[in-house]
């Protein structure tokens, strides 16, 4: 056979063929006097085997592992590791359909998706609540809002399950006091205006000490001093980690006035 007749017996093009003969997946057959490949019956056996392993999703790495253990001792192993590859792809598909199904569910009930989303159903009713809030107060929104939530939905990707979790519970333990987000808005406003303030303004102490007062003291105990104190203490900016980041986002005023609110919830950490 030429290696045309080979490919259309098996079902695959001659680019293929070629290629496999590259790979050493499929030996180099004999050449007749005028050149051309001539193949027999063993390639294509061997070729055909080579597409039913493909087919079930081996690499051409492992399908050669496979054909050099003509016992198939190794195609088993091989066999049994593709099967379980493929159960955990199968749970993460469900997986990804069930979150898929919960944003579309928030984009019916909110009538969108946030900016920052995908988010958990928690974190976008919390920001469903700020868009209700920021929307009942006057003029634009604070543009300190908008950061808190790239902040939050950034967390949230990064805390791992049980973190998110965490988080969540403690952003509830935050609003659920009556005017609890009013005052938030508050504070946003405040912090706003020192966008353009130098680190000495006495606004900043006034917006800090606002900031502090927004956080319960059981989210503050349930912290606890130790993280308040790594939050507040040099070497959280100086390793040029997250809250270096976190800091970098503001104008020098606000990140002082958010420093020196951190400061506060130490001292009342006890």
């Amino acid at each position: 056979m030429r290696i045309g007749e080979l490919a259309d017996l098996i079902g695959v093009s001659t680019r293929a063929v070629r290629h496999y003969h590259h790979l050493g997946l499929l030996p180099e057959p004999e050449r007749r006097a005028n050149g051309y490949r001539e193949y027999g019956l063993r390639d294509a056996v061997t070729l055909a085997r080579v597409r039913r392993l493909t087919e079930l999703g081996l690499g051409l790495d492992e399908v050669r592992d496979v054909l050099a253990d003509d016992a198939g001792r190794e195609l088993r192993e091989v066999l049994a590791e593709l099967d379980a590859d493929l159960a955990r792809q199968e749970e993460g598909i469900r997986a990804r359909r069930r979150r898929l199904a919960a944003v579309r569910r928030q984009a019916e009930e909110h009538g969108g998706l946030p900016a920052e989303g995908p988010v958990s159903d928690e974190l976008a009713a919390l920001f469903a609540q700020m868009a209700r809030t920021s929307a009942a107060r006057p003029g634009p929104e604070p543009a300190m809002a908008a950061k808190e939530r790239e902040v939050l939905a950034l967390l949230e990707s990064t805390g791992g399950e049980g973190g998110n979790k965490r988080m969540v519970e403690l952003l509830a333990e935050v609003t659920a006091a009556p005017g609890a987000m009013d005052r938030t808005y508050e504070v946003y406003g405040l912090l706003d205006a020192l966008a353009e303030a130098g680190t000495d303004d006495p606004r900043v102490e006034e917006a800090a000490q606002a900031l502090a007062d927004c956080i319960p003291d059981a989210v503050i105990a349930v912290l606890g001093r130790e993280h308040w104190e790594r939050a507040a203490g040099a070497g959280a900016e100086a390793d040029g980690g997250f809250m270096a980041a976190y800091y970098a986002q503001f104008t020098p005023a606000q990140a002082q006035a958010v420093r020196r609110a951190i400061q506060l919830l130490t001292e009342r950490a006890g």
